[in-house]
Order: structure tokens, then C-alpha cells, then sequence
């Protein structure tokens, strides 16, 4: 028994470095404060306008009393060459403008490693594209542990893209093939792949730096839960050997004020979206929003404008601001849509954990982004999967092969984000059929609901206390802790 003179051991030190991308920063940083919540002392790094994003929510958990701040970079845009304030990948708009951003992260590299020399923490949790932290870490005797901000399932499809080379055995991009040496059967096609699974390129060999890298380290930290694809959690830690924690649906830890700020402030009141929900019906709307990172171009718009009047179902549809500069909306809606159509449009940032969560949402077409699908799980929401580029293509397999909580829109190539940004890629007859199929209440859509109704039951229990998502993360900082006492004795 310790005296009463004797201290009490400090607290368990965890340094969390997130890449300056929404996709990837909402979700680890929702991380670092779930650990905090467990009395884990947290210090994020990141640069001065990315701390703006989730600042109030750091604020509110300093005042509730837990461990947890923020380490600000300058972030350095004379050097690389780009205009002051842009510094999330997500604003980029040209591949010359995404080379410089990638370029900055990479000259963080020496205030980071100053920072963490001034003090050591027991453990860096960095995202998989800082690979230089895991020999950081060595240095200083303490683990590294990646963040990956995808699906197992995504993560199992491309080590066998990488292992058995498929797209070889196939005589043309359209004719599909099976991916080999998965649990289940899943088919996709050569145009699906994404580029750097297909073919070497200069991702490729960052990719595989990363990889390097993951394998070094003293783990992975996964946002997903083991009941939404426990095949592939099985199969990524006993075929491929990685060790994994799932700690996931990270964003179930969230409060109220948290899911209005989730990422950045909704451009609209929340009080008055919400309100407008309450006045539909249950199962009624679909949900429409593609992510931070991709912008349709104006035909692409109206595919979707005149697919949606079709289907005549409710909707709210989340557009970028950036797609509706050149002659506003009239420049892509139908004449008369706003007038004929009950629906909803946000332009710019949502709220869209708290939109997801409402009774009357009743589907979402979304591009497959990770935290876009667990959102809508977590939701019980059912998925109308339009996959178009990254790992997407994957999670819409999972999506509708495996998991068979939706339907696919019926996307055939996989986009380079800044080159095939402008094309039309969907029509509306397809757009259409799918919304139907999801929203018309027939019997396949009747039990993709319940599927993913059910999933949604399981995500609330696998984060309370004795669920498979908390036990992974209680074992984590157990194991953290174990190391550390045998690094200082």
C-alpha cells in the first residue's frame, strides 16, 4: 500500500498527430478525446487554422476537468507557395496545389519531433501518412500506433489487390472478377480499383512506405466495431497479421454541441433543419451528401436534381458552396425544382450526425467515405452507395456484398479526385431506380432497414462498458501502461 507522502503515478501521456484532411482529423481527434474521458492525458497537434474546427470542443473538455490540449504549429505556406488559410486537403483544387499541401505536412516534421524531444510522451498515435513516426518513436523508446481512417474490410481488400495482382487475369476493365483470398465473395471490376491498386504510380510507393511503416509499429487504432465486419477484423489480424484495436463508433462519445460543431459549424441552424424533420414522417427523407473532398460539376448536379424530383421523396441534399458559384443554382437545377420538389438544401458544412439520427431519415446516398458509412450504422440508416474514389469502391462492396446494409447507384469508375472531377458519372435513371429501391418500401428494402437497424442496436452496446469496442480500448491503455513501467524500471 503506497504512503501517504507518495505521489500518485502519472497520468498515461499520449500524443495524437492527425493529417490536415476532415476525413481523417474528425475522427482521430474524437479519438484523443475518448481517451481523455478515461483519464488519459492528451496533447493533439495540429496548425492554426485546423484548431479553429474543434477549439470550443477542446474548451469544453478542459472545463469538465479532463486531460486533454491542444500543441499549435504555425503551418508554413510561404515556404511551399500556397495563399494563407489554405491547409486542409480537403480545399485544394488543383494537383499542383495537393503536391505543395502534402510538401507542408512533410516540413512539420521538425517542430513536431522538437515538440515531442521537450517531452516524451508514452505513446504516439499518428495518422498512417506520417510514416517518419514510427522511427521517431524508436528513438525515443516509446510505440507508435497508426491511425487508419477506413474499414477493415477496405484494408483486407487491398493487401489482396496487392498480393494476388487479379486485375492482371482480366482481358478488359469491365468484366468482373473475384477478390481473391477474402472471407466472402466479392466482385468488382478493373475500373473500379483504384488507380495505385491497378498499376504502380507515385502513390504506390507512398503507400508502401506506409505500410513499411504500419507493420513496425506497435499497432493499429481502428474506428469500427468488431460486430459490423468480424470477418475481416479476424482476417486482418490473423491472416495478415496486424495487431488492431477497434474502438469504434467514435462518434456515439459525442454530445449534442459536439455533433453541431462535429468537424466544422453547420451553415445552418440545426433547431430549424431538425424542425423541418419533425414534420415528415418516419422513414421518409433521404439524406444526400458526398464529403468534404469531392465537387460535382453542374451536369453531374442536375442528374441528381432531376432523379431526386422523380423519385418524389423528401430530401435533404449537402452541396459545397464551391458548386454553386458559377450562376448560383440556377446555372444546374431544373426550371421550377425548388417549387415542385419538398426538400432541403445545405450549402456548405452540416450537421450530420445529429440529421442522420432523426426518425424521419430514412436512407442516405453517400460517396462510402468511413465516417460517413459508421455514422449512418450507428444511425440504424440504410445506404444508397455512390463510391467514387480512395478506398470507396471497397466500402461500397462491404456496403452491399458483404454487409448488405444498402444498394449501389450503380458507379463503374473509380475517380482521380483532382483529374476526373468534371465528368457526369451517374445518370438519372440510375440515381433514380436506386433511391426507389432503397425508399418504396419493398421487401428487399424492408430487410436492408432491419439490418442495419439491428447493427445500429449493436453499435450503442459495443461502446458501454463491457462491450467489445470498450474492452479493446480499456486493453489498449492497459498495455500502454505495462510498457511504460517496464521502460522507466
Amino acid at each position: 500500500m503506497a504512503s501517504d507522502t507518495e505521489s500518485p503515478p502519472p497520468k498515461l501521456e499520449l500524443v495524437f498527430i492527425p493529417f490536415l484532411a476532415s476525413g481523417h482529423m474528425i475522427p482521430m481527434v474524437d479519438m484523443a478525446r475518448l481517451f481523455a474521458s478515461h483519464g488519459v492525458a492528451v496533447t493533439i497537434i495540429t496548425t492554426t487554422h485546423n484548431s479553429l474546427i474543434f477549439k470550443n470542443a477542446i474548451d469544453r473538455d478542459i472545463k469538465s476537468g479532463k486531460p486533454i490540449k491542444l500543441h499549435v504549429l504555425p503551418f508554413p505556406f510561404a515556404e511551399v507557395g500556397l495563399p494563407e488559410g489554405l491547409e486542409k486537403m480537403n480545399s485544394v483544387t488543383s494537383q499542383g496545389q495537393k503536391q505543395k499541401l502534402y510538401q507542408a505536412t512533410m516540413l512539420l516534421k521538425k517542430p513536431i519531433q522538437q515538440m515531442l524531444l521537450d517531452h516524451i510522451p508514452d505513446c504516439i498515435v499518428s495518422d498512417m501518412f506520417y510514416p517518419w513516426t514510427v522511427d521517431f518513436a524508436a528513438e525515443l523508446g516509446i510505440p507508435r500506433i497508426v491511425f487508419q481512417g477506413s474499414s477493415y474490410f477496405a484494408l483486407c481488400a487491398q493487401y489482396s489487390m496487392r498480393h494476388y495482382a487479379p486485375c492482371e487475369n482480366v482481358t478488359s476493365d469491365m468484366e468482373l472478377f473475384v477478390v481473391p483470398g477474402l472471407p466472402d465473395r466479392v466482385e468488382l471490376t478493373r475500373l473500379q480499383v483504384p488507380d495505385h491498386d491497378r498499376t504502380k504510380n507515385e502513390l504506390t510507393a507512398i503507400l508502401d512506405v506506409i505500410r513499411e511503416a504500419e507493420l513496425r509499429s506497435f499497432g493499429v487504432l481502428m474506428n469500427s466495431f468488431y460486430e459490423l465486419e468480424p470477418s475481416y477484423v479476424n482476417h486482418f489480424r490473423n491472416v495478415i497479421g496486424i495487431k488492431t484495436w477497434n474502438i469504434g463508433p467514435v462518434s456515439l462519445c459525442l454530445s449534442t454541441n459536439d455533433k453541431y460543431e462535429r468537424g466544422h459549424n453547420s451553415v445552418v441552424d440545426p433547431h430549424e433543419c431538425l424542425s423541418w424533420l419533425d414534420s415528415m414522417k418516419p422513414n421518409s427523407v433521404l439524406y444526400v451528401s458526398f464529403g468534404s473532398q469531392h465537387k460535382f460539376p453542374p451536369p453531374q448536379l442536375y442528374e441528381i436534381a432531376t432523379a431526386l424530383e422523380a423519385s418524389n421523396h423528401p430530401f435533404i441534399w449537402v452541396i459545397h458552396n464551391e458548386e454553386t458559384i458559377d450562376g448560383g443554382d440556377e446555372a444546374w437545377l431544373p426550371n421550377g425544382f425548388k417549387s415542385r420538389v419538398n426538400g432541403m438544401i445545405i450549402r456548405g458544412w452540416a450537421p450530420q450526425v445529429l440529421i442522420l439520427e432523426h426518425v424521419a431519415i430514412g436512407g442516405f446516398m453517400t460517396h462510402c467515405g468511413w465516417n460517413s458509412i459508421l455514422e449512418s450504422v450507428t444511425a440504424g440508416v440504410p445506404l444508397i452507395a455512390w463510391p467514387l474514389y480512395a478506398e470507396q469502391f471497397y466500402n461500397e462492396k462491404l456496403v452491399t456484398q458483404v454487409a448488405k446494409i444498402g444498394v449501389g447507384v450503380g458507379a463503374e469508375k473509380w475517380l482521380n479526385l483532382l483529374e476526373d472531377d468534371g465528368k457526369v458519372v451517374v445518370k438519372k435513371k440510375k440515381i433514380e431506380k436506386a433511391v426507389i429501391r432503397l425508399m418504396d418500401g419493398g421487401d428487399e428494402a424492408k430487410e436492408i432497414r432491419e439490418r442495419t437497424k439491428e447493427l445500429g442496436r449493436k453499435a450503442m452496446k459495443v461502446v458501454e462498458v463491457g462491450g467489445s469496442s470498450y474492452n479493446d480500448l480499456i486493453s489498449l491503455i492497459g498495455e500502454l501502461v505495462l510498457l511504460r513501467e517496464s521502460r522507466i524500471n
